[in-house]
């Protein structure tokens, strides 16, 4: 074999290969020739997922990804009816539903293009559905609602780009960072205040329960020192009564008993002199001698 019947078999197997179009599970593609979209009978036509043929150096090929896509954008801003601005922040499920319109709408299946003319699209939706409902209807329980409408809006407004808008949800509504700040601000003082009116009371009731507290204490101590003097008195009383009873049955016994009971008193008390006069009645028991 020689040297040019390889080089021809080489330029055969180059331009066979180039000849075959593989389009993977979840891709369509267009096939467009001389600048201008292959069709069929007028029709685009769109190649499924498989092998395929084309005119190898003339045909050029553009594979579109017709699986459900996710387009997360950037929270931006919505006025209520009401005139409140809040920041939103929504993502939406989309796919191709026709490839020809697609291709054509988005500068030959531009996908970033694509998105970026859709989001405008979804915006305006949004924008049309919040401007009818107030802040408390959007957050009291007509998101779903708000949804269910924006998602057939921008199902009817992406049919020109040729795709089908899927799903439409709303991920977090927030206010404004200065109208947040300032709502905090003010929550942030009636909470202060509502807390100082707490403390005030408290401390009002705690003056009273300590007032109280006092008081019982000091009625129970004058209580409990009235008895003790009324139980004291009583005791002295009766000590009394017993030695009335005492020296009314013998006098002078109760007289020795009583000299005995000082004698006691003064010498345990550890005092070494005392002066007394000789004659003083305290030592009469000591001074006489009968043994009486």
């Amino acid at each position: 074999m020689g040297r040019l019947t390889v080089i021809i078999v080489a330029i055969l197997i180059a331009l066979g290969l180039s000849s075959l179009m593989v389009v993977n599970e979840g891709e369509r593609a267009i096939v467009s020739r001389f600048g201008k979209i292959l069709k069929v009978d007028g029709v685009t036509r769109v190649y499924e997922p498989g092998l395929h043929i084309k005119v190898p150096m003339i045909d050029k090929i553009k594979l579109l990804d017709s699986r459900i896509q996710t387009m997360d954008g950037a929270a931006d801003r919505f006025v209520t009816s009401e005139k409140k601005d809040l920041m939103v922040d929504s993502y939406v499920k989309w796919r191709i539903l026709d490839h020809e319109r697609y291709y054509l709408a988005t500068n030959g299946g531009n996908k970033a293009q694509a998105e970026s003319l859709l989001q405008r699209k979804i915006n305006n939706d949004l924008r049309t559905e919040f401007g009818r409902r107030t802040i408390k209807d959007i957050v009291s329980g007509s998101r779903d609602e708000l949804q269910q409408d924006a998602l057939k809006n921008a199902s009817e407004s992406a049919e020109d780009l040729g795709i089908e808008v899927v799903d439409v949800r709303v991920k977090q509504i927030n206010l404004p960072a200065n109208v947040s700040s300032s709502i905090y601000q003010r929550m942030r003082a009636e909470r202060t205040a509502v807390a100082k009116e707490h403390r005030a009371q408290g401390k009002e009731q705690s003056e009273i329960i300590r007032a109280k507290t006092d008081a019982s204490v000091t009625i129970q101590i004058a209580e409990a020192e009235r008895k003790a003097l009324a139980v004291r008195g009583e005791g002295d009383a009766i000590a009394a009564k017993i030695y009335a009873d005492a020296y009314n049955k013998d006098a002078e016994f109760y007289a020795f008993l009583r000299s005995l009971e000082a004698y006691k008193a003064s010498f345990d008390g550890g005092a070494n002199v005392m002066v007394l006069e000789p004659d003083s009645d305290f030592f009469k028991y000591m001074k006489r001698s009968d043994g009486k």
